[in-house]
């Protein structure tokens, strides 16, 4: 069976149109907010559930308590704060108005019951959260340049505005509906804002060894403006399901959320919500969810080591830095080969983001031809 959701129970947030007119009717002063990408994430995430076991944005208590311990107030596991950050004057008017309707590219796409209206701890937030306070790290830049008010409250969504990979866009209850259909008991998924390279095939492949099926999940939320497109990773995972995995063992769904750059408490975030989905297994590598220098190569593995395995409900896939071994002839991690680093076959993003612009192919040992083919196209055309 696929795993019990945070919580207990999934909590998804979409309202019906009748619901959504009770709701409209019940506060009728509620302000319209325009929200970020970043925010309208969380709404879809919200929305389909995959936020269990939170039903709306935090309240200070909770917001203090996720800083300081990691937790809810509850006691529940759970790594950063999810807030709305609106400016004083709306945050007044939503007060008073006891809601606030949320609107993303013209579409109004959430109401939020309002609770609370508080001051957020923004140094101490980016400090427990991202181990920093620098202002070129993008999730710290991100928070500092949020309105200074946080409103805490349900969120009700309504009928979302049609989104890109719609049919590859499970949600929760689809992708365990999926799993059952197959039969399969333990799935283990893998995060991902890149496009598949070898040493990411090689540890998906050899974690499904284990488990019945692996669910790749690529976040197609907001990312940093140097990230490869989304739409460009997404045609790199269709190949790699058509040609280099085996159907019947491995499903390729999009996960909505925005990335935080938070490092090891984005990977907890990120077991959690896949948890959510139904997975039993989850995979942390090198560097999870990190950016520059801030984190320790394995710094994301060693977060898990503060909670019960019963507690965290998903078991962890830790795996080394993989690479192209020239003795061995195929992947390999230090833990399966006895070369030496002249003998490994590993190229930073810097390098490949170099060579693509180029024009180059990065060697076969490091990607797939077709893949690379497909970023040199895409790198080309960007450069136009």
């Amino acid at each position: 069976m696929p795993a019990t959701p945070h919580g207990g129970k999934l909590t998804p947030r979409a309202v019906d149109a009748e619901r959504e007119a009770a709701l409209r009717a019940q506060y009728p002063d509620a302000p319209v907010f325009d929200i970020t990408p970043n925010t309208f994430a969380d709404i879809e995430m919200f929305s389909v559930g995959a936020m269990a076991p939170l039903e709306g944005f935090v309240g200070s208590g909770d917001y203090a308590s996720i800083i300081n311990d990691i937790r809810l107030q509850n006691g529940l596991i759970w790594p950063f704060p999810i807030v709305l950050a609106v400016d004083a004057d709306t945050a007044a008017t939503a007060d008073k108005a006891g809601a606030i309707i949320l609107r993303f590219h013209g579409a109004e796409v959430a109401l939020v019951e309002v609770e609370e209206v508080y001051d957020p701890d923004v140094e101490r937030e980016c400090e427990h959260v991202f181990r920093t306070t620098d202002d070129a790290h993008p999730g710290v830049a991100y928070v500092k340049g949020l309105p200074e008010k946080r409103i805490a409250g349900p969120v009700h969504t309504f009928a979302l505005p049609p989104q890109e990979y719609g049919d590859y866009r499970l949600t929760p209850e689809q992708t365990r509906a999926e799993f059952e259909a197959r039969g399969w008991s333990t799935i283990v998924a893998f995060q991902t804002r890149n496009p598949i390279h070898r040493a990411h095939e090689y540890l998906t492949k050899v974690a499904l060894e284990g488990v019945d099926g692996l669910m790749i999940h690529p976040l197609v939320g907001a990312t940093k403006a140097d990230d490869i497109p989304a739409d460009i990773r997404v045609q790199c995972y269709k190949i790699m399901m058509e040609r280099y995995y085996n159907p019947e063992r491995v499903i390729l769904a999009m996960f909505p959320a925005a990335m935080r750059y938070a490092g090891p408490r984005e990977a907890v975030f990120h077991a959690l919500a896949r948890k959510n989905y139904g997975c039993t297994h989850f995979i942390v590598g090198r560097d999870h969810a990190g950016v520059g220098s801030y984190y320790g190569t394995y710094d994301a593995q060693h977060i898990f080591d503060q909670f019960d395995r019963e507690e965290l409900g998903i078991e962890i896939l830790r795996f080394e830095h993989a690479f192209y071994c020239t003795r061995t002839k195929q992947m390999a991690t230090i833990k399966t080969t006895a070369s030496g680093p002249d003998e490994h076959i590993f190229l930073s993003g810097t390098k490949v983001r170099e060579m693509l612009g180029n024009g180059e192919r990065p060697p076969e040992e490091f990607t797939r031809p077709e893949v690379a083919d497909l970023l040199i196209r895409a790198y080309a055309g960007s450069n136009n």
